[in-house]
Parts: C-alpha cells; structure tokens; sequence
C-alpha cells in the first residue's frame, strides 16, 4: 500500500462507449444508446457529472462506429447557442455540456472483443497514472456520488476499487462477482477486502452475492495484463479476468455504494430509471406521481 503523499491522484476516466446497443433497437439504429435520455439528460450526461463532481479532469471515451453524437453532444454548438442567445434564452441548462478543451479525448475500439479489450484501447492516453471507469449503463444516483465515494476510498487506502452491490442469489450469474475478505473496513466501514473475481459464475459456484456495479478505480498495471489478450466468458477480453490476476499484488478493495443504482441497459431498467428520477424532481413529482396512479388505476 502506498502512503497517502506518494499516491497518485485520479485525475482521468474511461468510458467505454462503443457497444451496439442491440437491446434497444431501433431506437439505436442511429443513435448511440447512451444518448438515450433519462428525463432530459442522456445517460453519459449523468456519468460526466458523477466524474466531475468526483474531481476527475480528462475524459477519454472509448467509441466505435456511428457514435460521433457522444463526443458532438460535448462540443460547442454554435448555431444553437446563437441563437437562443438572440432570443435572451439562457444558456445555463448547456452549461454541464461544456468540456475544456483538450480535457475529452476520443479512441476507436475497431472491433468489439470485450470491456477489457475496450479499457485496453485507452493505454496510450491513461499511461502510466490510476484511473477510473465509468459502464454508462449503470446509472448510480447518491449524494454524493459513487464515484466521488470511491475517490474518498482511494485517498484512504490507494490500490485498486470497485463498486459494489447486493443481488439476489439467482442474479450473479449475470455480473461480476467477489469473492469477500474482511469486511467494515474504512473509516466509514463501506470497504470489503477483494480477495477473488469471477465473470458470470453459475449460481452455485459464485463466492458471494456482491456484484461489480460499473465503476472502477485501477492502477495502470492493468493495462500490462490486458496485453496478453486473454479471451475469457463469451469468448471475450474480460476485464474482471485481469483485475482477478492483480489481486494479492496490490491493495484490492470493494466499496458498498450509499445510494441507488438502476441497470440501463435492460428496457425495464431504464423505464425504473426515469419514473425514479422524475420522482425526485420537483417541477415533475406531483404531475408524474398523479399520472402513475391513474395508469394503475386504468390498468
């Protein structure tokens, strides 16, 4: 474990963007899925601002064909600004689609072989520093955020983090699974020591019912595993294989996340996902609560 002035600070995260999105169709025939919306921000809108609020500076995401709308959704739109500028509309609600320049880098994962081969694309950006990874499709919603909750973990303790979460039993062997070591460790007792990895295991063989919820801060050593291009479950570059091998030679945590998670990538994960959060909202909740016990009512 290093000491807490040698460790260094995670100042950039990858974003593996270039899925298909097959679930969705035809919905994301044209359109990237993580420029569906959730209410009215699309889901890598909602991972953007986890990272910031967590202090991470550049962005790198991992794209792949027809998913210039992801990058383009960051940039400046000069014709839209300019205009709702001449019409005296504010321009605040654009304000968290503003990067600095230089701060979002875009690489091509040409062809899909897996997250770990997705992660392995970014190796020349991320070099040589820790960083985090953000799974767009897992949106997690907490004060604070998860990711600013692991970064506070990390300052704690360095080496590599995960965020976790509990399943039911006959759920694990849809995700990556821990296996546990000590546990309530932390000054807020939320760290579980990581002591095994495994990608889908069969219900009957999983170690635990705690789950890798799509966040991740890793040491680059990862990269160095990645290399070899092992081909794991479904055939695949599996990035739970890699950590799996890092595990006895770097510190390995699990964070429990205070807060909520929603699968995105399932349709009725997503439809969860915005009746929550328009819950949460107060220019919606009365409306949406109102028109959610009439459809019952209906139904």
């Amino acid at each position: 474990m290093t000491s807490s002035s040698s460790r260094k600070p995670i100042r950039k995260a990858v974003f593996p963007v270039a899925g298909m999105g097959t679930r969705f169709l035809p919905a994301t025939k044209a359109i990237p899925k993580e420029m569906l919306p959730v209410i009215d921000r699309p889901l890598i809108q909602y991972a953007v601002d986890e990272a910031r609020e967590a202090g991470i500076e550049q962005l790198i995401f991992v794209t792949g064909r027809g998913k210039t709308a992801i990058v383009e959704h960051f940039d400046h739109a000069f014709e839209l600004e300019t205009t709702m500028a001449e019409r005296t509309k504010s321009l605040e609600i654009l304000e968290p689609t503003r990067i600095q320049p230089g701060n979002l880098v875009a690489v091509r994962q040409q062809v899909p072989m897996g997250l770990g081969h997705a992660i392995w694309c970014a190796r020349a950006i991320v070099g040589d520093e820790p960083f985090a990874i953000f799974l767009p499709d897992e949106l997690m919603i907490g004060q604070p955020g998860c990711m600013k909750q692991m970064v506070d973990a990390y300052n704690e303790v360095g080496g590599n983090l995960i965020s976790v979460l509990e399943v039911p039993e006959e759920e694990v062997s849809s995700y990556g699974v821990i296996a546990p070591g000590a546990r309530g460790l932390g000054a807020d007792g939320a760290l579980t020591e990581v002591t095994g990895l495994v990608e889908k295991p069969r219900r009957e063989d999983a170690p635990s019912n705690l789950i890798i919820s799509g966040r991740y801060i890793l040491q680059p050593e990862v990269m160095r595993v990645l290399e070899g291009q092992e081909k794991g479950a479904g055939g695949e570059i599996q990035l739970t294989d890699a950590m799996a091998r890092m595990i006895g030679t770097q510190p390995f945590h699990a964070v429990t996340f205070a807060g909520k998670r929603y699968d995105c990538g399932s349709k009725t994960g997503f439809v969860e996902a915005t009746l929550a959060i328009a819950l949460q909202r107060p220019d919606m909740a009365d409306d949406v609560r109102a028109m959610m016990q009439r459809l019952l009512a209906e139904g």
